[in-house]
């Protein structure tokens, strides 16, 4: 028998349903298997996988499944298992229709499983809901756009209306959204990026002058250490695993900071590299494995630079130049004296008892990172989505700061985006704070008179809506009331809308939380041939690393009846503002003309279309990777945080809401988590043996998990795991029931669906029954 893998748990004496220990590495025969059930379950037998080898080509589109950018030589097969599952899941053979809706009636639908709803299909024809039935019916295009320009324009304030955008969403339709929002007179703009890596947009700015990652993807091939912290990419970037594994083959100690063991860090084999899927080997990733408590990252940071400091005195102590990079620090940087009597000040034993590791383990870390003289650090929503994310992120600059680790080859902080699109929409204009530069430049370009007003990211739009302020809702994509923490607070917000309107490929829950005025829009994917009255069309992208690339569907649509995302949102736009003097159609006729106006709001796009028809497309500027910090003072700043998260105290659990491997975001492909060992549910949770034993459970008990009056997530099965103690996992979002709406981070406004405090016991009705 093949020896086991000593640090997942196993439990032979007690099987549990669907739940088995899984030894392989991550990607190999697994991943190939699993592209061709999606491929086979949503296009058929016949299916034409066309689509697949286009992907993240130079001449076809851009993957709909994550961020992470397309090397500059692509492959003919450059995507991953995930991504084949996001295309699969679009170019589906399966159609929601008029025959469909007329079976299904609305209260039907809700009863339907997450999965179970997006699984039906796609999108044929606009839809409105029709109360006198419950069911939904199908609606021609003009009437469609009427209803939602009347409803619009019945607001008594723009501010009643909310602009959700999705990070799929392109450069060109997001910068027409962004425009109809404020020529309608709100800045009210909550969208992805809020529940995700806003405290990358908000704190970077503060620390160096810019809300993105400044690494480009050949710096990976130049760095000595690459440290990962609260991301899991096996899972939400696959691709990112080629590259880790080109460093860890030319011995870069890769070292992982994560409160769960992950297989998509530990062991990697290539479904793109015959040599190893023909051999037993697989590629080791990580060197060194950290599983902090769940919410210790700014404890564990903090002894990092305490450790660093220690061994740079020393090291100057015994004659040495010490390990800090002093030039860089005097010439580029200011607060340095603050954080060192910070460090100095907060004790070992804090640092050990919230972050959940050795002082031992801290300081190796800390020697990994000094003996390396150029180091990446990549974090995903393990460090943001605390009420303490916009710290993490800057405790990451502070790091990196310290040894001159920022704006040079092979170095610099790379934060992990999870849309394909997210940051490219921030980009062109969706925010809720805009700045006077940009809204001047709109205006002088289009005529309007932009609102100045911060508006509203996503957790004050549902509070908005919660409270009455807002009667309207237009969602470029997406599924936000799923995605929002607290379902019964955010549903009932929903429900009391006067207007709400989703743009979507598929029909999904928030379709179901019907308002006054209820209607569903289909859109073309990403993946289909987009035709308007100047021609074929394309659309861009900008990546996690700010590279801005042109991506062009080639599958024909799913129905003619299909519409343009930038089409749909100018048909919305004419009828809402008949009097208002832009030509949306002449705008949407060539998407040339809607990048000429990009370029003119946002300079960083000069000459954009003779740029991205280049292979490969364009950088846009990032400050901060040329060494040019665009604060205030023009210096990169240090800036001190207190320490935050549980302190480890006995029966103290902390939990952490995640995806599972046949995820995406809210959108469930199947009920399988295969690197877990978890096989067609999502009922789990994930607890230390340890703990379990210490609150009297066993792996395969059901239980409760609690977050507070109201609060609980009932009949779940533990399952132990190789996770650290006083930590908890339980699938988002299910468990986004155990999170406030009000529990997030204060200055970006992230919920917290990393730490929630709970409480696990045994199932109420297990009790009752025993």
């Amino acid at each position: 028998m093949a020896d086991r893998d000593p640090t997942l748990p196993h439990h032979d004496d007690q099987p549990v349903d669907g739940v088995a220990p899984y030894d392989g590495p991550a990607g190999g025969w697994g991943a190939l298997r699993a592209v061709a059930v999606a491929i086979k379950d949503q296009m058929g037998a016949s299916a034409d996988t066309r689509a697949l080898l286009q992907m993240n080509q130079p001449t076809g589109f851009d993957c709909p499944g994550c961020a992470w950018p397309d090397p500059k030589h692509t492959s003919s097969f450059e995507f991953c298992e995930n991504g084949a599952k996001a295309v699969t899941w679009e170019a589906t053979a399966k159609r929601v229709d008029a025959d469909f809706f007329a079976r299904h009636s609305a209260t039907e639908l809700f009863g339907w499983s997450d999965h179970a709803l997006e699984d039906a299909g796609r999108l044929t024809h606009p839809l409105r809901y029709d109360a006198s039935t419950d069911h939904f019916t199908i609606i021609p295009w003009d009437e469609a756009f009427a209803r939602i320009g009347a409803g619009l324009q019945a607001l008594a304030d723009p501010n009643q209306a909310e602009f959700y955008c999705s990070g799929r969403a392109s450069n060109e339709a997001a910068f027409l959204y962004q425009l109809f929002a404020r020529a309608f007179g709100t800045n009210n703009f909550p969208d992805c990026s809020n529940m995700c890596h806003e405290a990358t947009s908000v704190g970077l700015p503060k620390s160096i002058g810019v809300g993105k990652g400044t690494v480009t993807l050949e710096d990976f091939d130049e760095a000595d250490a690459i440290f990962c912290i609260g991301h899991n990419p096996g899972t939400n970037h696959p691709r990112m695993l080629t590259t880790l594994s080109a460093a860890a083959r030319r011995g870069v100690p890769i070292v992982v900071a994560n409160p769960m063991r992950e297989r998509g860090l530990e062991r990697f084999k290539s479904p793109q590299h015959p040599g190893e899927m023909l051999t037993p080997s697989s590629t080791q990733l990580a060197s060194a494995y950290h599983q902090l408590r769940v919410g210790g990252d700014s404890a564990m940071l903090k002894g990092m630079m305490k450790a660093l400091l220690e061994m740079d005195a020393a090291d100057l102590a015994a004659g040495g130049a010490g390990l800090l990079d002093r030039p860089f620090i005097a010439g580029h940087t200011t607060g340095f004296e603050a954080l060192a009597d910070d460090l100095a000040a907060t004790g070992w034993d804090e640092i050990v008892q919230r972050s959940g590791l050795t002082r031992d383990a801290i300081e190796s870390m800390a020697k990994i990172y000094a003996a390396a003289d150029r180091v990446i650090i990549c974090y995903g929503m393990g460090i943001t989505q605390h009420g303490h994310g916009t710290a993490n992120v800057q405790l990451l600059a502070d790091l990196l700061l310290l040894r001159g680790n920022m704006g040079r080859p092979g170095a610099g902080i790379c934060p992990l985006r999870g849309h394909s699109n997210v940051q490219g929409d921030r980009t062109v204009g969706i925010t809720e704070s805009p700045d006077e530069a940009m809204l001047a430049r709109l205006d002088a370009r289009f005529g309007i008179a932009s609102p100045r007003a911060h508006g509203h990211a996503a957790v004050e739009a549902l509070q908005a809506m919660r409270d009455g302020r807002s009667k309207a809702l237009i969602a470029l994509g997406g599924n936000l009331a799923v995605a929002m923490p607290d379902p019964e607070a955010s549903f009932a917000a929903f429900r009391k809308l006067d207007l709400s309107v989703n743009i979507l490929t598929k029909f999904n829950r928030t379709c179901l939380l019907l308002a006054r005025e209820t209607i569903v829009l289909p859109c073309l994917g990403r993946t289909e041939h987009d035709e308007q009255a100047g021609g074929s069309q394309y659309i861009t992208v900008e990546d996690s690393m700010s590279m801005v690339h042109a991506s062009r569907g080639r599958l024909k649509p799913a129905t003619p009846d299909l519409r343009s995302e930038p089409a749909i949102v100018a048909g919305m736009a004419k009828a809402a503002l008949p009097h208002v003097a832009i030509d949306w159609d002449w705008l949407v006729a060539d998407y040339d003309r809607i990048r000429d106006a990009i370029e003119a709001v946002f300079p960083d796009f000069h000459d954009f279309n003779t740029r991205v028809r280049q292979k490969g497309g364009f950088r846009l500027t990032v400050g901060a990777s040329d060494r040019v910090w665009n604060t205030p003072d023009g210096k990169a700043h240090f800036l001190v945080q207190p320490i935050t998260g549980a302190r480890g105290d006995a029966g103290e659990l902390m939990l952490t809401t995640i995806r599972s491997h046949d995820q995406y975001n809210t959108t469930i492909y199947g009920l399988n988590d295969r690197y877990r060992g978890i096989t067609g549910r999502r009922d789990i949770v994930f607890a230390n043996a340890e703990d379990l034993a210490a609150l009297g459970l066993d792996h395969g008990d059901v239980v409760d998990i609690a977050a507070g009056p109201g609060r609980v997530l009932r009949g779940y099965t533990v399952v132990a795991h190789a996770i650290a103690r006083g930590s908890l996992a339980a699938y988002y979002p299910e468990a986004n029931c155990l999170v406030p709406l009000d529990d997030h981070d204060r200055e970006s406004g992230t919920p917290s669906y990393k730490s929630v405090r709970v409480t696990m016991t045994a199932a109420k009705e297990a009790t009752e029954a025993a």
